[in-house]
């Protein structure tokens, strides 16, 4: 089988995109695939179409591979792809959408609301302690948090180093204390749940990425009920979204509320591949190898059309 690997191009996660197609080359190429890496660019169509690959694994991460730019793309080429469809792309990396399309359903999200940036030099958006974050953007690029003791000043200073100075519009939410667990859901099966503890006390883009600075317990050392409601939740997230591949489900748990102190915080519809990465770690828990994941994965895009 000849696999295309869609990887890099120029999003905030570029550096990870790169390490999760690497990864994911190797895989296929040991189980004896050919295997040809693209780096996304804007001649992307031409070289596909020169390639002509049996399918495109997409391993990007960030606009334009997980916002539903490529997955258009390879629809009107009538070539397969992994993970999910264009529709789900564009509305599970709006974090606002994301919500408008769950919490109807009675998920459990944070509550909160868009602000303009400008707006959070006058006055805070929400009480203290509060999170901002890019609507669309993942890997936690551009994330804050404005605690009560005004880190960021009170209100925001205008001089202050945060995502204000890179975005026009952010998602406020409500600071939730606790633990930070994650699903991985692979076609209609929850894998696991990991507790993430960064050594810094946030999870950000370095504590994802660099080895060493956040401890991965897997299985999570929680209640039984708050794994199952995870896996369920995350299940759920998946299923109505109308994800396909794997999914991640993130989430905050405030373990002196129980079940009631949890709270999804967003679906990754492009979940990290690298060796660090979460889904390749729940997988491995339950007996299936890297390339193994890798090649379910494949397998589930060539036998559907697309979401």
């Amino acid at each position: 089988m000849h696999v295309a690997v869609l990887m890099g191009g120029w999003s905030a996660e570029r550096e990870v995109s790169l390490m999760s197609g690497s990864g994911v080359a190797e895989a296929l190429e040991s189980l004896g695939h050919k295997v040809s890496r693209v780096d996304m660019g804007h001649d992307v169509a031409v070289r596909l179409a020169e390639l002509k690959p049996d399918v495109v694994f997409n391993a990007l991460h960030g606009t334009p591979g997980e916002d539903g730019t490529v997955q258009g793309m390879l629809d009107l080429m009538g070539v397969p792809y992994t993970h999910s469809g264009l529709v789900t792309s564009v509305i599970a990396i709006d974090k606002q959408l994301t919500k408008q399309a769950l919490v109807p359903h009675g998920v459990p999200m944070p509550g909160g609301r868009m602000v303009r940036t400008e707006e959070l030099h006058e006055r805070d958006p929400l009480p203290r302690p509060y999170v901002l974050k890019p609507v669309n953007e993942g890997s936690s690029v551009g994330v804050a948090i404005v605690t009560a003791e005004g880190n960021y000043g009170n209100p925001i200073a205008r001089d202050a180093r945060g995502p204000w100075q890179e975005f026009d519009e952010l998602l406020a939410e409500p600071f939730i204390r606790g633990r930070e667990l994650t699903t991985a859901v692979l076609g209609d099966t929850a894998l696991g749940v990991t507790e993430l503890k960064p050594k810094s006390g946030f999870y950000d883009y370095d504590a994802k990425y660099t080895d060493g600075l956040t401890e991965h317990v897997c299985p999570a050392e929680v209640p039984e009920e708050i794994a199952e409601a995870c896996k369920r939740i995350a299940l759920e997230a998946h299923r109505l979204l109308g994800c396909k591949g794997a999914s991640r489900s993130d989430f905050r748990w405030d373990d002196s509320q129980g079940v009631d102190g949890l709270f999804l915080l967003e679906v990754n519809t492009q979940p990290g591949m690298t060796p660090l990465s979460l889904v390749p770690e729940q997988a491995r828990h339950i007996g299936m190898s890297y390339p193994e994941l890798v090649q379910k994965i494949v397998e589930e895009a060539l036998a559907g059309g697309p979401a």
